[in-house]
């Protein structure tokens, strides 16, 4: 029996890098073929293949991109294979890399290659039909650099990342990408990058600072359009590109025209969701533990100077007195850059205290950006003074108009809406709890990451930080139960899926059970009109459910992981019998609405 080792990722593992190191395992256990597997990059889990099994192999398979550990293989016969391929042929793929042949060609020195995608960066020139077709358009070989962030900054921005990066590999370009993720800036663009570039595209659902651009011909979009068509986005952007202006410390915001039209109500407050999150996810936690270990009086005044009364001054008075001036403060960034922020965090703070909660600091976030980008255009200042502008003028003007109508103006009915809805939302029970619930989940499947599913993860996210835990329970049970349903169809009803879907259903229950509902994006592209549907009435169900047994979540993320936290969600029996739920009719349904696989 030949022996294969195998590595799959490098740099951020995407959602495709999981998928595709489920395909080969369950590839190779189907085809009885020996197989040592290494998941590799940053937050990759399970051990790195050891000596013994490099030395007994016959042959290595390097799928992906970024630092593989190929130097380790020495004169064994090495493969490369795309993360695209394995998805779309794994036994093609296996049979290659045994076989020694490669269904593009062989490089100049006889290594062989099929097909490369490198996070952070890729090489392409080398691409003799990427040359071919780049040369077609007329466009020539360029120099790309790219951003792409989303809210989360799990799936979208890391998908969008490889839409790009295979699309320029595709068209002969050269091009780096950052993913501004969960975990801050990854492979970050270098000023000599920077200045070597004839592009910068900014794939973004969430606002970018453009002040290191100024100078170079900019185009912005979302990340949607990069997964989507990527070829014709860099066309596009190639073509529509606009010079961004002087940097934002010396001029005001760094936006061209274009991308400040296009970014839109919507790209701004889910910027501020984004820089909110961290502050939920901390205090949520925080909070749980101060009932754990102090029980349901932790914070009561006799326990002070407790360890559970040190957690909740933590939590609720620090983390949780943070989430609506973070907010304001990263609406009026995305509006107007740096200036934006002091008017905005300043604006939602009054809003905190006026108990206008994140209504109120919605509403500020939005008066401050557009306060200070109207000031930043209509002030004119001499050369010598235009560098108070940012610093000393627009803060200060934008701080009294926002603040003056926040008190004045804006603080007050907000908070008496602000309280109508959240005595509204705490007292909801039967039919009117079940309706909610089946609106937010059926929300959440019904675009799996898009604008709708947004809207309904960041609306119950931000009432986490008025006391309402039920939505985001709903939102996060029903987010889970696309993966976690097709998952169990896959096993249910074999017959309706290909033997990759099969192979990667395992994949996409991991997906699921964290809390990524993109995971489910390739079974409903694949079919959509019999797909989404199953999909989005399971997830109706599991919000519904969970609706009505009154589930309160008080983090707005963690998928399974948040079960083992104390208090983290209550009560875990219901959490458990919604996601189920939800999970076995999106299961069911799809088996019923799928035909049988060809």
């Amino acid at each position: 029996m030949t022996h294969l080792v195998a590595v799959v990722g490098g740099g951020d593992l995407s959602t495709h890098a999981v998928l595709a190191a489920e395909a080969l395992r369950r590839a190779a256990g189907r085809r009885n073929q020996r197989l040592d597997l290494e998941l590799r990059g940053r937050g990759a889990s399970g051990a790195p293949l050891s000596e013994g099994a490099i030395r007994g192999a016959d042959a290595a398979l390097l799928v992906g991109t970024g630092d593989l550990g190929e130097d380790r293989f020495g004169a064994l016969r090495r493969a490369r294979a795309a993360i695209e391929d394995v998805l779309a042929d794994v036994d093609g793929v296996i049979d290659r890399a045994l076989a020694g042949q490669d269904k593009v060609g062989q490089d100049k020195v006889g290594q062989v290659k099929v097909g490369q995608v490198k996070v952070g960066q890729v090489k392409v020139g080398q691409v003799k039909a990427g040359q071919e077709e780049a040369a077609q358009d007329g466009t020539g070989q360029k120099r790309i650099v790219a951003i792409t962030s989303c809210p989360t900054g799990i799936a979208h921005t890391f998908m969008a990342a490889e839409g790009i990066q295979a699309a320029a590999q595709a068209l002969g370009h050269d091009v780096r990408v950052e993913t501004q993720g969960s975990v801050g800036a990854r492979d970050a663009l270098t000023p000599e990058e920077i200045a070597a570039a004839d592009l910068v595209l900014i794939a973004a659902d969430t606002g970018v600072d453009r002040g290191r651009f100024a100078g170079k011909r900019v185009y912005a979009t979302t990340t949607k359009a990069a997964i989507r068509d990527g070829k014709g986005l860099i066309a596009t952007a190639l073509k529509d590109a606009e010079l961004q202006g002087a940097p934002a410390t010396e001029a005001g915001p760094a936006r061209p025209a274009a991308a400040e039209q296009k970014a839109g109500a919507y790209k701004h407050l889910m910027t501020g969701v984004s820089f909110m999150l961290p502050f939920v996810v901390a205090g949520g936690l925080l909070i749980a533990l101060a009932f754990a270990f102090g029980g349901i009086d932790a914070m009561a005044p006799e326990n002070k100077g407790t360890l559970g009364f040190a957690l909740g001054e933590i939590g609720a008075k620090a983390a949780f007195a943070l989430i609506v001036p973070a907010l304001a403060g990263y609406i009026a960034y995305s509006i107007a850059d740096r200036p934006g922020i002091a008017p905005g965090m300043i604006g939602g703070m009054l809003a905190a205290n006026l108990n206008a909660g994140f209504l109120g600091g919605i509403a500020a976030g939005f008066i401050a950006g557009y306060t200070v980008s109207f000031l930043s255009r209509t002030i004119r200042l001499p050369k010598n003074l235009e560098g108070l502008k940012p610093v000393l003028i627009l803060p200060l003007l934008g701080t009294l108009v926002t603040g003056l109508l926040m008190v004045y103006v804006v603080g007050v009915p907000v908070a008496a809406l602000l309280a109508a809805l959240t005595g509204w939302l705490k007292g909801m029970q039967g039919a009117s709890a079940l309706l909610l619930g089946l609106l937010l989940g059926a929300m959440m499947a019904l675009d799996m990451g898009g604008p709708i599913n947004k809207a309904a993860y960041a609306s119950s996210a931000a009432l986490i930080s008025s006391g309402v835990y039920a939505p985001m329970a709903a939102v996060m049970l029903a987010g889970m139960t696309p993966p976690l349903g097709i998952a169990l169809a896959t096993r249910l009803f074999p017959g309706r899926f290909s033997a990759q879907e099969r192979e990667a259903g395992s994949a996409a229950a991991v997906l699921g059970a964290a809390f990524i509902t993109e995971g489910a994006i390739p079974f409903a592209a694949a079919d959509p009109l019999r797909v989404i549907p199953a999909l989005v009435a399971g997830s109706a169900v599991a919000g519904a459910l969970s609706m009505t047994l009154g589930v309160a979540l008080r983090v707005p993320h963690g998928g399974l992981f948040v079960l083992p936290i104390p208090n983290a969600i209550t009560p875990v029996l219901g959490a458990v019998a919604a996601l189920v739920a939800g999970s076995v009719v999106t299961a069911v349904l799809v088996g019923v609405l799928k035909k049988r696989a060809p």
